[in-house]
């Protein structure tokens, strides 16, 4: 599985390359919406995105509409978390993530949620 992280904050970037690397999985990571997207383009390999909402440049609700219209295939899985009011991002946004989630987050139950996506896509 290849996985693009996003957040701009380091220390979470770092904690979800490593979850995912433990596990014999590539990672990617991106600081930013733009710097995801830019990545997202260039690399046909890329099985999921996980991407915080709030950021700077271009935050995981513009990411995720810019990624859902370039996914021709439709099997890119985006799993959106937050520190904010899940309900009211659910509420604004116009496509939705695959999955939303809470910040702090229960990073086995996240490995999880996105193995899991992956393999249902893949079959």
């Amino acid at each position: 599985m290849k996985v693009l992280v996003v957040d701009d904050d380091a220390i979470n970037r770092l904690i979800l390359q490593k979850l995912f690397e433990r596990r014999n999985n590539t990672v990617v990571t991106a600081q930013n919406g733009q710097e995801a997207l830019d990545l997202f383009v260039g690399d046909d390999e890329i099985n999921i995105v996980i991407t915080d909402i709030m950021m700077p440049e271009m935050d995981g609700i513009e990411l995720l509409a810019e990624i859902k219209q370039r996914d021709k295939t439709g099997q890119i899985p985006i799993i959106g978390f937050t520190a904010g009011d899940i309900d009211y991002f659910r509420s604004i946004t116009v496509i939705p993530f695959d999955r939303l989630l809470p910040k702090p987050m229960d990073y086995t139950e996240l490995y999880n949620i996105a193995n899991q996506f992956v393999l249902d896509r893949a079959s």
